[in-house]
């Protein structure tokens, strides 16, 4: 009969959201932590999510896994909306079998990969993972290969965002960082190539699972996270505000969100923020602040080389990329993290369509043999690769210094620059007055009766003839010395004329940037 048929049905579909039965689910709530269907309920719009493969199971017999068979076999697939948009999830499940990834669990997860390709929607992952089924031997490993693959395959064409809720060990930490941001939980998350027992068995160093990788470690020093959530409640909410400002794939332009912020709107206050000693810090967020809608922005990698800011905001309703030097930290100048930090980020908004403007007020790339001999050169490149890379809008507003290679860098009119404008306090020049002065009259110095004296001259004569933004103008490499007191208007009628910007790149399988 058929009311049989269904019986079985509804019962199946009843065991399959137990997961890993209610045991393991409240394992799960007893350590503070969400199971993966409550995750993805409470990420989605409420009723949107439509689940994918609920009834897969694995189809191993060794090691008696046949009497270890859930539905879903530890990760949940399937498609939704956050707020009215599209999405396409998946989240692993630790109630079964400590969510570790077997052939079908990958099979799940790059069936769905494909899906959103296709329809061109974002993929988010959830990750909670013991890594690869040891039972299932290269089968699993296989399953991870699969699943890079698909991560490259979707890269640049649609937003990946990963969430980190638990641990991630082996092979499950490269997906994330193969994804376009990744958010971890503080003391929840952690990721790692190898756990703290096998780097004490083999190098006798003792770390704890938080301190070898946990959140904060990869927020602060690593840069494998762009975020760092309290708890899952606030990492949901990350992923929708995220979500708000990027478009659904590399087709689409970046939402317009009209405000009530004057596109005319002038702030007499922003030349006192600088000050008028130009070896004083500031913040330069104050200034970013000030420019955008309604002063909202949305920081990236906050806890990481705060040397340098990267973070989205809107300029009239439109979403911009923001690249600015962070005066306040190491005097902003540029270094390997700070370099990589800005490269990924200039590449990500120009993979869809994200226009960039880039605040400018550094004294140079970072010396010393430390960063020269962990590949300064190596890493610098990239920021210069990326910004000549990048096709979409690109706007530079020179603040402060802009001396040496880091003006090049940040920028600069001749990495294809559309519009660079220049504040009167601009300082652009190979190196700072004094540096310059020191290099070109040492032989003058040595022999003047009263060196500091003549310095004090020298500097002076300098800093009037080059330290300035005007020799640039002079030669177009600023378009513009703009008042201000005006930025936010000239940043946004300079994107108004950019919104039609189309650039034709030479064919090429793919460039060689300077890993």
């Amino acid at each position: 009969m058929h009311s049989d048929k269904i019986k079985e049905f509804l019962k199946k579909n009843k065991t399959a959201a137990q997961g890993g039965g209610e045991d393991k689910i409240l394992a799960q709530h007893e350590k503070g932590k969400l199971t993966a269907r409550e995750r993805i309920e409470l990420l989605l719009d409420e009723g949107s999510f439509v689940e994918l493969d609920a009834l897969t199971t694995h189809h191993y017999y060794e090691f008696d896994m046949q009497q270890k068979k859930f539905f879903g076999d530890g990760v949940i697939t399937g498609y939704g909306t956050i707020n009215g948009r599209q999405v396409f999830v998946f989240a692993y499940d630790f109630t079964v079998l400590g969510g570790t990834l077997s052939a079908m669990g990958a099979k799940k997860i790059t069936k769905l990969m494909d899906h959103a390709v296709r329809v061109g929607s974002p993929i988010i992952g959830i990750m909670d993972s013991g890594g690869a089924r040891i039972q299932e031997g290269i089968l699993s490993l296989d399953g991870f290969a699969d699943i890079f693959y698909h991560n490259e395959l979707a890269s640049g064409v649609v937003p990946q965002i990963t969430a980190s809720i638990g641990p991630s060990a082996g092979g499950a930490v490269y997906s994330p960082a193969m994804t376009d941001f990744v958010i971890m939980v503080e003391k929840a998350s952690t990721m790692f190539v190898t756990g703290p027992d096998v780097v004490k068995t083999v190098l006798g160093e003792e770390v704890s699972f938080d301190e070898l990788g946990g959140a904060m470690t990869h927020g602060t020093k690593s840069g494998v996270a762009h975020f760092v959530a309290k708890n899952e409640y606030e990492c949901m909410d990350y992923i929708k505000t995220l979500l708000s400002y990027i478009p659904q794939n590399n087709t689409a332009e970046p939402s317009v969100v009209p405000n009530d912020d004057d596109p005319n709107r002038l702030d007499h206050n922003l030349i006192n923020i600088v000050p008028e000693n130009s070896l004083q810090p500031y913040d330069m967020k104050q200034i970013i602040y000030s420019i955008v809608d309604n002063h909202v922005f949305f920081e990236v990698h906050e806890l990481f080389a705060q040397n340098i800011i990267v973070g989205f905001a809107r300029l009239h309703g439109r979403t911009i990329g923001i690249v600015a030097n962070q005066p306040f930290h190491l005097a902003g100048a540029l270094d390997i993290d700070s370099s990589n930090k800005a490269a990924r980020f200039i590449r990500f908004c120009d993979c869809f369509n994200i226009p960039i403007i880039t605040l400018v007020d550094t004294p140079g790339y970072m010396p010393g043999s430390n960063q020269e001999h962990n590949g300064i050169i190596r890493h610098g490149s990239k920021l210069l690769y990326a910004y000549c890379e990048a096709t979409v809008p690109k706007i530079t507003l020179v603040i402060g210094k802009a001396y040496g290679g880091a003006y090049i860098a940040m920028a600069s009119k001749n990495l294809r620059t559309d519009i660079n404008y220049a504040w009167p306090t601009a300082q652009i020049a190979v190196l700072g007055s004094e540096a310059a002065v020191r290099i070109m009259n040492k032989r003058d110095l040595d022999k003047a009766k009263d060196p500091e004296a003549l310095k004090k001259q020298l500097v002076e004569e300098f800093t009037e003839k080059f330290a300035n933004p005007y020799v640039a103008a002079s030669h177009g490499t600023v378009d513009s010395v703009i008042d201000p007191a005006e930025t936010r208007p000239m940043l946004i009628k300079a994107l108004e004329i950019l919104v039609n910007k189309r650039e034709k790149q030479l064919p090429r399988k793919h460039g060689n940037i300077n890993l």
